[in-house]
């Protein structure tokens, strides 16, 4: 650090933090990053797992859907995001079959003949069609305000199908998924959208899982979840190249423990420690890129046990010699390419959640599976011809399962996990997983309480909170630019740029790019 007092100090330095940094320096502002770990990159990091092995994976988040293009053009990121070929398949067994339902990433015959051979006819593609023509129209209206100062929830309403709106802003998800579909498991894969990262029934009155299945749907306009060429890291590494080339300075391994407001109008006070030495800096504005709940600790608030985010999530990472083959035939290159649903029919995922909210893991455990190195090899490096990474996302396992004994529920819950994956293949996964030199297998599993103690998530909550919906409701106050782009809190040189912002969530930089621009606008600066 070179100086006493900066235009603006950064704390944390995830993918969010990193977007504000650079959007700000490249304004002529002088900007400071403190990271308490020892890299950048937060959640958004890709690791060597396995020893012996070079494959780097997206250890904890793994896919982008809500970065915009724009700001991708604004930074100048050299960053290459790349579809999947295929949406999903949902293996499943009926009338004593192995069978499954298969999404194109284009949808096309191929789409709904699977439909028909599951369903019985055309029915359940015409009614899958019209819902999700419906979304895309709320998602084309939601995306482009994204990056500009909040919307009103009128503005988006008047763009919008009555039901479609009514369907999903004003009643349960699950509600319109159980009037507009009668197939449990089109149901269960449409279902699952509203839960990634989110413990919460379908039928919750909160509206808390509409909120997820809204931010699933709206990136770029049309929700495609694509895969960073390199993992999550290279999103990382285009993200501080933008900052550091503009002229921000980032210092890892300082632990900020205090930031201290002044009077109106004066600086802010941060307290920050290397590990050997405590630093004061002073900044007319600090962005906190940490969850509200952590930053009202840090403005010298008690913990507040009652709201803290709880977490909801297993993620397990495997490298394997081979993709295992599927017990309904289908090309395992194909079922792997995206997003496989096991034990994702709407009764499992309410009967997993009701299991979770007694207190009981669930059997069987709900979750999905990712292959990102079939559509982004060059993650796996220098490794047998046929090697290929899994990651399984587990949904319905919240933080309060392993409190009382985390490392015995957490290998209970892998083998569900796995039980519940070779439930539907003809090779079990034991068979085909590799083996690290020291004969283990390479698979790491990740409960919520990993998250917390690895990146500072209250509860391992991967959104830092509840998602809000992303526009202006009745009667809010728009008063301010931390208001008008949802990044405000209690005090006016202070600011939200992370996850926990109005419309923030997922790796987006949309809480980095929105504290930024209310940072630009509170002191007259453009870029």
């Amino acid at each position: 650090m070179t100086r006493g007092k900066y235009d603006v100090v950064v704390v944390g330095a995830g993918h969010n933090g990193l977007t504000a940094a650079a959007y700000l320096a490249r304004a002529g502002l002088s900007v400071l990053v403190l990271e308490r770990l020892d890299h950048v990159g937060g959640a958004a990091v890709s690791a060597q797992a396995f020893p012996g092995f070079p494959t780097r994976l997206s250890r904890y988040s793994y896919l982008v859907s809500l970065l915009p293009d724009q700001v991708i053009a604004d930074l100048g990121l050299d960053l290459d995001l790349v579809s999947r070929s295929t949406a999903s398949y949902s293996p499943t067994v009926r009338d004593g079959r192995a069978t499954g339902l298969l999404v194109e990433r284009t949808e096309g015959e191929a789409t709904r003949a699977s439909f028909r051979a599951l369903t019985g006819s055309d029915d359940e593609y015409d009614a899958w069609r019209d819902f999700y023509d419906g979304v895309a129209v709320l998602a084309q209206a939601v995306a482009p305000t994204l990056t500009r100062p909040l919307a009103t929830d009128a503005a988006i309403r008047a763009q919008v199908d009555p039901g479609i709106w009514r369907d999903v802003v004003e009643q349960p998800i699950g509600t319109a998924i159980a009037r507009r579909f009668r197939d449990d498991l089109v149901r269960g894969v449409v279902g699952t959208d509203a839960l990634i990262g989110t413990f919460a029934s379908l039928q919750d009155r909160s509206l808390v899982q509409n909120r997820c299945f809204l931010y699933h749907l709206i990136g770029n306009g049309t929700g495609e979840w694509r895969v960073p060429v390199g993992g999550m890291g290279a999103v990382t590494d285009a993200l501080a190249r933008a900052a550091t080339g503009a002229g921000a300075e980032i210092v890892t391994g300082a632990g900020v423990s205090a930031i201290r407001p002044g009077e109106p109008g004066g600086p802010v006070q941060v307290r920050w420690h290397d590990g050997a030495v405590e630093h004061t800096v002073e900044a007319s504005y600090v962005l906190a890129n940490v969850a509200p709940w952590v930053l009202r600790i840090l403005l010298g608030e008690d913990e507040d046990p009652a709201t803290k985010p709880e977490g909801a999530q297993l993620k397990v990472n495997l490298l394997l010699s081979r993709l295992p083959r599927l017990r309904s035939g289908i090309d395992p290159e194909v079922a792997f390419a995206g997003t496989l649903h096991l034990a994702e029919t709407a009764a499992d995922l309410e009967v997993a959640w009701a299991a979770a909210q007694r207190g009981d893991l669930p059997d069987p455990l709900p979750g999905e599976v990712y292959c990102h190195s079939l559509t982004d090899p060059s993650i796996l490096g220098d490794v047998p011809p046929g090697t290929h990474t899994l990651t399984y996302f587990g949904l319905h396992t919240p933080a309060r399962l392993f409190a009382k004994d985390p490392e015995a529920v957490r290998a209970e819950a892998l083998r569900r996990a796995i039980e519940s994956l070779d439930a539907v293949l003809e090779d079990p996964i034991d068979s085909v997983v590799m083996r690290t030199p020291d004969g283990e297998a390479c698979i790491e599993a990740k409960i919520p309480q990993d998250i917390e103690a690895d990146l500072a998530m209250p509860g391992g909550h991967i959104f830092h909170g509840d998602l809000e919906w992303p526009w202006a409701p009745a009667r809010a106050r728009l008063e301010t630019p931390g208001e008008r782009w949802g990044v405000q809190t209690g005090h006016a040189a202070v600011l939200l740029c992370g996850s926990g912002a109005r419309r923030g969530g997922a790796v987006s930089g949309l809480g980095g790019h929105n504290a930024a621009q209310a940072v630009l606008e509170a002191t007259g600066r453009t870029l």
